[in-house]
């Protein structure tokens, strides 16, 4: 019979217990057990999810690594074309955990209206386009059909319908200028059949998608050339390997990039998360267990003549020490069931009613995103009882030094 694990549930379960001068800082203690559990919580599923929301965005525009002519052009135009017949096109068969290769081309021209006009990157895509991304993306009308040879439908942002007036129905002009400049401008009609709204306010201001076909013809290309490959992988975890090998399967006049490398900045930016999280949680776990220490110091001393009748008996320091380290447990597996309780109402809260908006000019986002894993909670509870319970066993030290004469005389 483990005596000592008998003893402590008799204490959890006194009336004395819940009523004594302790229990107000045994209530503390729970209570910064669950509010530190709430706080990591939060910070872990806002943290991871606003990352992969802005990953994802970055991504549905330019896919995990781009396929380029090898040259020293680093605008947002496809200016050298690459033709469509390669080896690894249209499937990447040579590197594994690759899901699909989309060919593409962009090109900078100006959307005139009679009132306004503004300048974009109209980015032209075939059949083969992966439109996964941006059906969540869509808010109003549909998605493009490219199966006609010069369809003129596009896919435009939100953002720009708003500022020229667009909704979708509409039609209006691009203009695209020539590289000689003594030469007219070529201009091409577009037909908006859908609005969306990735929240990437950067991106959404940049892009118009319609069809390649049109961009061949005004750049003077063959039907199998195009500006560049999209390739998309299985496990982003892997990005960094599969850029290596996806570069050493191309052949030497091209160039692969992730897109990590063309947006350092901003996953630069999101980079940083993982110190604040970890930042955050070592802090709580501190604070929490130095709450639990108090707590425990306050237990011994308030069962000071029970120590001293137990050692009188004949239980040996462990012992007592186990007995005290049960309570704690309890304690803290108190505060871990009502921090979890609380913080995952308020993670599932946020995820289905959208309860904290972001301004997306700063975050990228309209509202918090949030990641919620049964793997990353139970790791966050299993770590904090582990840690706190490490912490206690420096002041339940305190134990050894008491005396059973002096104890039991202890008023």
């Amino acid at each position: 019979m483990n005596y000592e694990f008998f003893i402590a549930k008799r204490i959890i379960g006194s009336k004395a217990y819940k009523s004594s001068i302790s229990a107000p800082i045994i209530k503390i203690g729970i209570a910064a057990i669950a509010i530190g559990i709430v706080v990591m919580m939060v910070a872990i599923a806002t943290g991871i999810g606003l990352q992969q929301k802005i990953r994802d965005k970055v991504v549905a525009f330019n896919g995990h690594i781009t396929i380029t002519n090898y040259d020293s052009n680093n605008s947002q135009e496809s200016i050298f074309p690459i033709s469509k017949n390669q080896n690894f096109y249209p499937e990447f068969k040579p590197v594994e955990g690759i899901t699909h290769i989309q060919a593409v081309a962009t090109k900078f021209g100006v959307i005139r209206t009679e009132t306004d006009f503004e300048g974009v990157v109209f980015k032209g895509v075939g059949s083969d386009y992966n439109w996964n991304y941006f059906k969540d993306f869509l808010i109003a009308g549909r998605l493009p059909l490219f199966n006609e040879k010069w369809s003129e439908e596009v896919l435009i942002s939100e953002y720009l319908a708003k500022r020229l007036g667009f909704k979708v129905g509409d039609e209006f002009q691009m203009v695209f200028a020539k590289e000689d400049p003594e030469k007219l401008p070529s201009y091409l009609k577009c037909h908006v059949v859908g609005v969306y709204n990735s929240g990437f306010q950067d991106l959404d201001k940049q892009y118009l998608i319609g069809n390649i076909r049109h961009l061949q013809r005004l750049n003077k290309w063959k039907n199998d050339e195009i500006g560049n490959f999209e390739v998309f992988i299985e496990d982003y975890d892997d990005l960094e390997q599969k850029g290596i090998e996806v570069y050493r399967q191309i052949p030497s006049m091209m160039d692969a990039f992730t897109v990590v490398n063309k947006y350092a900045s901003i996953f630069e930016w999101i980079s940083i998360f993982d110190k604040n999280i970890y930042g955050i949680i070592g802090i709580m776990i501190l604070v929490a267990g130095i709450n639990m220490i108090t707590a425990l110091l306050v237990l011994i001393l308030e069962r000071t003549q029970m120590i001293g009748i137990l050692k009188a008996l004949g239980s040996n320091n462990w012992s007592v020490r186990k007995l005290f380290l049960y309570n704690a447990s309890y304690l803290i597996l108190l505060g871990l069931f009502w921090g979890n309780l609380i913080g995952l109402g308020l993670l599932f809260a946020q995820k289905y009613f959208k309860l904290l908006p972001l301004d997306p000019s700063v975050y990228y986002v309209t509202e918090a995103p949030v990641y919620i894993s049964f793997g990353y909670v139970m790791a966050l509870n299993i770590g904090t009882l582990v840690l706190c319970l490490l912490m206690l066993l420096v002041p339940s030290y305190i134990v050894t030094k008491i005396s059973p004469v002096k104890a039991i005389r202890f008023e």
